[in-house]
């Protein structure tokens, strides 16, 4: 058996593994995963309120859509591709800390020079990579978010708080959502269970789907009728 062979089989094997010993307590390793990604969610929305109220915006966002003002299944769809795109791309990464950290040291043999070496250290590259590539990805998306938050508490003459707080009963869980291969994925790489990310990767995404959909039906048709009520009583 080839090194390429013995990787996928290896990584077969350690993924049934990991899911057999998951199994006998779910609760344990699901509960450090969502508090690695509460963690990730809590610090975004707090990012993003204190760019909307440090940079306010001279212009203000017409209101025309969810979760301002009710939608329809279209606008269900819409906030489902979007975050089904982030959703993958977080689980990318997963994968390929998996397959840097697992797969390829056990390639290592096969190879000399820079190339044995990039093998032998494939944990090593990832762990610099996803985490300059999580660094921006969440800075661009706070920025972008405290800007929008910004324009639109202008546009309803609200203050950037209170817009967010209506926000909290569906941002929170779908962003938690959204960050839980991450939070696996630095949960595993400190640890050194490379070999169990790609049983994260199945096991974090098969629970944020759900949660994910939950999240976008309520931004659709519940979220503004919340926002409405707070505004108008505050």
């Amino acid at each position: 058996m080839d090194a390429s062979s013995y990787a996928l089989v290896h990584g077969v094997k350690s993924t049934r593994a990991a899911l057999r010993a998951w199994n006998r307590q779910p609760w344990a390793v699901v509960a450090t995963w969502l508090g690695g990604s509460l963690l990730a969610a809590s610090a975004l929305l707090c990012a993003v309120w204190a760019i909307a109220v440090l940079i306010p915006s001279p212009h203000t966002a017409l209101v025309r859509r969810p979760p301002l003002v009710v939608g329809d299944g279209t606008d269900v769809l819409r906030i489902l591709g979007h975050n089904s795109l982030v959703l993958a791309l977080h689980a990318m990464a997963c994968v390929a800390g998996f397959i840097a950290g697992s797969s390829l040291p056990l390639q290592a043999q096969r190879h000399t020079g820079i190339q044995r070496a990039i093998h032998e250290h494939g944990g090593r590259f990832a762990i610099l990579f996803v985490a300059a590539a999580t660094t921006f990805s969440l800075s661009a998306q706070a920025l972008v978010l405290g800007i929008s938050v910004s324009r639109v508490s202008a546009a309803l003459d609200a203050s950037p708080g209170l817009l967010v707080l209506g926000l909290l009963p569906h941002a929170v869980p779908e962003l938690t959502a959204l960050f839980l291969p991450l939070a696996a994925w630095i949960i595993a790489s400190r640890r050194g269970e490379w070999e169990r990310l790609l049983a994260a990767t199945l096991v974090t995404v098969a629970l944020a789907i759900p949660v994910l959909v939950v999240s976008a039906l309520w931004e659709v048709y519940v979220a503004p009728h919340l926002l409405m009520g707070l505004l108008h009583y505050s």
